[in-house]
This record gives C-alpha cells, sequence and structure tokens, in this order.
C-alpha cells in the first residue's frame, strides 16, 4: 500500500510542473510584436508574464476596483481598494 501511495505522489508531482511549462511554452510562442516577429529581453518578458496572468486574488479585487458609479477605478484610487480588498498586505 505504501508503494502505490509513493508511486502516485510521485506521478502527480511530476505531473503538474508539466502543466505550468505547457502553458508557458504556449505564452511564449504567443510573444510576438506587431509585425509578427519574435519578441526578445524584457518585452518578452513582459509579454509571457501578461500572458500567464497574476495571481486569482489579485485579478478579482482588480475587478472590484471600481466606482459607486460603476466605473473602473485608476491610480491611488485603485491601489487603495485593492489593497483594501487583499486584506492590507
Amino acid at each position: 500500500m505504501k508503494k502505490i501511495i509513493i508511486a502516485l505522489s510521485i506521478a502527480f508531482s511530476c505531473a503538474i510542473p508539466t502543466a505550468a511549462f505547457a502553458d508557458q511554452a504556449a505564452c511564449e510562442a504567443k510573444a510576438v510584436s506587431k509585425e509578427g516577429k519574435p519578441l526578445y529581453g524584457a518585452a518578452k518578458d513582459a509579454s509571457v508574464k501578461k500572458c500567464m496572468g497574476s495571481a486569482p486574488a489579485d485579478s478579482g479585487c482588480e475587478a472590484k476596483a471600481v466606482s459607486k458609479d460603476g466605473k473602473p477605478l485608476y491610480g491611488a484610487a485603485k491601489t487603495a481598494s485593492i489593497k483594501k480588498c487583499e486584506g492590507g498586505k
């Protein structure tokens, strides 16, 4: 029984990073300029980071950063709203 549990834990630990690498590889493939040429350096890093997205908690708090009128907040008001949503981290 212990051998089965160990084998399954090893299999799952190897499978999870593979999915993350597959997402990153797909994002790297999408990192192209407006002319269709591949990006390099900081531009590529920024594009991949944007494609991978931010943490789910961040995106939820950003979506909640709206004014009383329902318009999105900007600048210091947005930052304050996000900090309040995250619990003042």
